[in-house]
């Protein structure tokens, strides 16, 4: 059985969730998120906590199992606390600045990047070298931060671009000299 869709699901207060057939609303403190998942899976709330079930042990059911089970955790994670996700700029003349909601960029293009953020994402600019990416939704504040990372991938002979924090950019060694 898996380990992870084994698991409850503990439901902090202030957090409301729903189950409307195959379809789930969580809502808390910082919004609400709603979401379908499969129809072979079972949820069922158990006094302030959520069990996820599946039908058989084949391996299909195995692996939608813990993916289930970590989506909908995700989500009550999110409405009751958030997701953030911090990026660095590293280069001379790098930095980012913040333009009523969007985010400016000027990452040695000849024209400053502008970004609007989605529905449900705020930026925050905490100094001209870090953008922290902020949302209830753990899987788009991830893909805004892809996104924002995509505009200048960090190179590896000398470092330079967009990374996430904490990540290590495996560096090479340039031209041998005679």
């Amino acid at each position: 059985m898996s380990r992870i869709g084994r698991k409850p699901i503990p439901v902090p207060d202030g957090v409301d969730v729903k189950i409307d057939g195959k379809q789930i609303t969580v809502k808390g403190p910082k919004g609400t998120l709603t979401r379908s998942f499969h129809p072979e899976m079972d949820v069922k709330v158990v006094d302030k906590e959520l069990r996820v079930e599946r039908p058989s042990d084949a391996k299909r059911h195995r692996a939608l199992h813990g993916t289930t089970r970590s989506i909908i955790a995700n989500m009550i994670e999110g409405v009751a606390n958030g997701f953030s996700k911090e990026l660095e700029l590293v280069g001379v003349g790098y930095r980012a600045q913040k333009k009523g909601k969007n985010l400016s960029l000027n990452v040695g293009y000849s024209h400053p990047v502008d970004i609007e953020p989605e529905e449900g994402i705020e930026f925050e600019v905490p100094s001209q070298t870090s953008v922290i990416v902020k949302g209830i939704d753990k899987e788009r504040v991830g893909a805004v931060a892809s996104r924002i990372r995509s505009v200048r991938k960090p190179e590896p002979y000398k470092g330079k671009g967009i990374k996430y924090k904490g990540e290590r950019i495996v560096r090479k060694e340039g031209k041998a000299g005679k």
